[in-house]
Formats: structure tokens, sequence, C-alpha cells
């Protein structure tokens, strides 16, 4: 992957707008993923389920668009596969609500823990220093 493409993933989405229903064109802008992509997933994941109208027209709701900011956070952001997101969903949907944080946050080891509190801690000492020595 590219340095350009790591930018692509990290960049903030935009927010979702208070609608009733967004078409798949919408979603895609919203959610940064082609529309055809979000056909496939689909198929793949059972808790994507738009409302089909006439002429077999998609229509999105909130809670779909949440869902797919889901599916693309575990697969493009986090790396898992499909079928390991799809168990991950299920996982959290069996654990109760599911949550946005839980998803951005992987589970890391507890040397990796160790390491981010020690960081936060030199940032925050760091941060009193030039506290001092004000400009």
């Amino acid at each position: 992957m590219s340095p350009a493409d790591s930018r692509v993933l990290t960049a903030e989405l935009p927010a979702i707008p208070r609608k009733r229903y967004f078409a798949i064109g919408e979603v895609s802008e919203l959610c940064d993923v082609k529309p055809h992509v979000l056909r496939y997933w689909e198929q793949e994941f059972p808790q994507l389920k738009p409302v089909k109208r006439r002429g077999n027209r998609r229509y999105y709701q909130q809670d779909d668009v949440m869902m797919v900011r889901r599916i693309r956070s575990l697969l493009y952001e986090q790396g898992f596969t499909i079928g390991g997101a799809r168990q991950r969903l299920k996982e959290m949907a069996r654990g109760g609500a599911v949550n946005d944080a839980m998803i951005a946050t992987p589970a890391l080891p507890a040397s990796a823990n160790r390491r981010s509190e020690e960081i936060k801690e030199l940032r925050d000492e760091l941060e009193s220093l030039l506290r001092l020595f004000p400009e």
C-alpha cells in the first residue's frame, strides 16, 4: 500500500446528514466505498439490508450507513478478512449494543498498552515543561 492509499484510509469520513433514506451513490460517498462494493457487502454481511423499492433500487437508512462504516473500518483499517469481519460483527451483536469505539480500537496486547501509557506520561511531562517556558 502506498502512502497516498494510507492517507485515504485514515481520512475522516463526512458527517451523516439527518435523512431517512440514502441512495447507494450517497452511501458510497459518505462511506468512501464504491457502489459495487456495497452491493457485494450486502451478500456477505446479513446485518446490511437496505430497503429495496421499485426497480430494485436500494435505499439505505441511518443504521445501514453506520453498519457500512463499521464494515469498512474492520476490513480496510483493521485488516480483517470478510469472514473475520462477519464473525466480529456477530460477536459484538451478541455482546450487546454495537459501539463504534469497540470497532475503532482493536484490542492491544498488554505490552502495547504499557507503551501507550508511557507515551502518554511522556507527552504530559513535555507539555508541562513547555508551559514553564512561554514563547
